[in-house]
C-alpha cells in the first residue's frame, strides 16, 4: 500500500471510529443496556457486571450533571480535532507514523482534561467511572496502533459515560 493510501485509509478509520463512537448504542435507544466495557460475556463468565446502587446527594448530583455534561463537551471537541486533524492529514505529506504520533497526542491530551474532571467529581462512583475513563483513553495515548485502537476500543467509551455517567 502506497503512504497516501495508507494515510487515507488511516484517516477513514479515524473519522469511522470517532462518528460511532458519539452515536448511541441500541440499548441506550431502548434504556435497555447493563453491558460494561468488560469484553463481552463467555460461557464461563458467571458474574454480573457492578452497579450504581446509592443515590448521590443532591449536591452531589448537581456537580455529577456539571462534571459529566464537561466529560462529554471534552470528548466530543476532541473527536472532532482528531477527525479534522485525519482528514487534514490527507492532503498533506504525513507518514504514517506521523499521524500516529499526532493522535497519541491528542488522546493524551484528552485523557489529561477527562483527569481533571474526574478530580472534581464528588460522588464516588461518578468519580471512578470518569477516571477509569481518562485510564482507557491513556491506553489508546500509548497504543503503537492508536487508530486502530480508536475503533476497536474508544467507541465504547462515551457510549459508557452516556449510560453510567448522570445524576
Amino acid at each position: 500500500m502506497s503512504g497516501t493510501a495508507a494515510i487515507r485509509a488511516a484517516a477513514l478509520v479515524t473519522m469511522t471510529a470517532l462518528a460511532t463512537a458519539c452515536q448511541p448504542s441500541p440499548e441506550e435507544d431502548t434504556g435497555a443496556s447493563t453491558r460494561s466495557w468488560a469484553a463481552p460475556p463467555t460461557a464461563s463468565a458467571t458474574a454480573p457486571a457492578p452497579t450504581a446502587t446509592a443515590s448521590p446527594s443532591p449536591v452531589t448530583a448537581a456537580n455529577t450533571a456539571a462534571v459529566c455534561a464537561e466529560v462529554d463537551k471534552l470528548i466530543i471537541a476532541k473527536s472532532k480535532e482528531i477527525a479534522a486533524d485525519s482528514a487534514a492529514a490527507t492532503r498533506r505529506d504525513l507518514t504514517p507514523e506521523q499521524i500516529n504520533d499526532q493522535v497519541k497526542a491528542n488522546l493524551a491530551d484528552l485523557a489529561d482534561d477527562v483527569r481533571r474532571q474526574a478530580a472534581r467529581a464528588q460522588d464516588p462512583e461518578i468519580k471512578a467511572l470518569v477516571t477509569d475513563a481518562a485510564r482507557r483513553i491513556d491506553v489508546g495515548a500509548k497504543s503503537s496502533a492508536p487508530v486502530t485502537w480508536l475503533s476497536a476500543s474508544f467507541v465504547e467509551i462515551p457510549q459508557r459515560l452516556a449510560r453510567e455517567c448522570r445524576a
